[in-house]
């Protein structure tokens, strides 16, 4: 099958593989490449992607959508981060977390400005109206 994983603003993934594991609104599922067209809501968790060879590789993602039509799956979430081994993905969703963290806080610091700024300036103008 050839898996792809979509982020807003890019493909995260595009591989082919022989099984998929993901957790959806009804619980953990498997797509193998002879499986029938398919699709389910995902649930925040982890996706699990085995290679050809053998190879596993986990994807922790948010909340998303997987559509599976003939051999295309298409896996489409807001963020998604991968790990080679489950100890490399919780030590790269923790990093993920706090880098998401520290831009929420600017963002944040950044509003607050602009609405302590917007206020002076409204201020200022009823002052100029008197």
């Amino acid at each position: 099958m050839k898996v792809k994983i979509l982020l807003p603003t890019s493909i995260f993934l595009e591989q082919e593989v022989r099984k998929i594991v993901a957790e959806g609104m009804g619980g953990s599922f498997c797509l193998l490449p002879r499986h029938i067209d398919y699709t389910n809501a995902l649930v925040p968790g982890i996706v699990t992607l085995e290679s050809g060879d053998g190879k596993v590789a986990y994807y922790a993602v948010s909340e998303g959508i997987l559509v599976k039509v003939g051999r295309q799956v298409l896996i489409s979430v807001r963020d998604a981060v991968r790990g080679d081994t489950l100890e490399e993905l919780k030590q790269a969703v923790d990093n993920q977390f706090r880098l998401s963290m520290k831009q929420e806080e600017a963002s944040r610091a950044a509003l607050k400005k602009l609405e302590a700024d917007t206020i002076r300036r409204f201020m200022e103008l009823g002052e100029r109206v008197r």
